[in-house]
């Protein structure tokens, strides 16, 4: 518990809009919730969320020592009052979650603190009691992979430090199926094939650009598809990343006289497509260890796929 005595300044203020700045952390619907609940108090009393507070008053606050702390991005998790996560799959040690074109996975994507996948998942968890942050020395649930703001698809968070390891390690090793689906303009040919090149990155303009040809500073990409459906001017393929460079499907396909439907990045956005973000969605995973796995050997050989992808029902039924 930790009191706070109100002070001349502060005066005059409603209980709720105090808490709001004194304790920023702290979600309003939680702060609503604590003062119904008789965990915030004033003057040993109940209140109201409307109280006006006079200099001398004394606020009794029995809520948890973490919003107390300074806002930052280690514990923007506390400001989300009702996580919200698409759960694909989930056992004691990760968890698969849907994330929407247009939410950032990491705050240094642009994002508002609070308003990340990983500020959801942390939220999530906590609430559960699943991660209780003042018992870890260091560790806090973690992303093992990460997608752009603008496409969707499964992402994958470690609920423990050991799983973190093990998944960082297959996925450098290349032991982790994903796949893709997009939609392309035109038709693909052959309708199954590989597109290879170089890609180099412009970091100033967060863009790459691709070369039949090596270039210096240039990375080889390669991406493996199939086209599924073709009708109306549009395919639907299913890409599978060969090589996992930035905006490596969106760049070759445009590359290839294909560019992805709603990519005003690397095709033609035009009015006709109505779509806010690519046609992109990282929709399958599939886990095939080649090497011990420890406590995630059960997963070996299992495969997660988001089943309802809004493009394809909208473009393809």
């Amino acid at each position: 518990m930790k009191e706070i005595t109100i002070s001349q300044n502060d005066a005059s203020q409603r209980l709720d809009r105090f808490l709001a700045k004194a304790v920023p952390l702290l979600p309003a619907s939680l702060a609503q919730k604590y003062i119904r609940l008789k965990r915030i108090k004033l003057n040993g009393a109940r209140a109201k969320r409307d109280t006006r507070l006079a200099a001398g008053d004394v606020l009794q606050l029995y809520i948890n020592d973490e919003f107390f702390e300074r806002p930052s991005q280690d514990n923007a998790y506390l400001t989300v009052s009702a996580p919200k996560i698409s759960i694909v799959y989930e056992d004691e040690n990760i968890l698969l979650a849907d994330k929407k074109p247009g939410q950032a996975v990491h705050p240094h994507d642009g994002a508002e603190y609070g308003k990340t996948l990983i500020d959801h998942i942390q939220a999530y968890l906590y609430a559960k009691g699943e991660w209780k942050p003042r018992m870890e020395n260091a560790f806090a649930p973690a992303l093992c992979n990460r997608i752009d703001r603008n496409t969707g698809g499964i992402v994958i968070a470690a609920k423990n430090a050991e799983a973190l390891r093990i998944l960082n390690q297959k996925i450098k090793d290349r032991e982790l199926d994903k796949r893709y689906l997009a939609i392309v303009r035109g038709t693909p040919k052959p309708k199954e094939g590989t597109l290879s090149g170089y890609l180099f990155k412009d970091a100033v303009k967060n863009r790459v650009y691709v070369t039949d040809k090596p270039q210096p500073g240039a990375k080889t990409a390669a991406t493996r598809y199939r086209t599924l459906q073709s009708k109306n001017g549009l395919s639907l393929v299913e890409c599978e990343l060969i090589t996992g460079r930035t905006h490596q499907i969106r760049a070759q396909f445009a590359h290839a006289g294909h560019p992805l439907l709603g990519d005003g990045k690397y095709g033609k956005l035009e009015q006709s497509d109505g779509r806010k973000y690519q046609a992109l969605y990282s929709y399958k995973l599939t886990f095939r260890f080649t090497t011990d796995a420890g406590i995630l050997s059960d997963l070996d050989g299992k495969t997660f796929q988001v089943e309802d992808v809004d493009f394809v029902r909208e473009y393809f039924g």
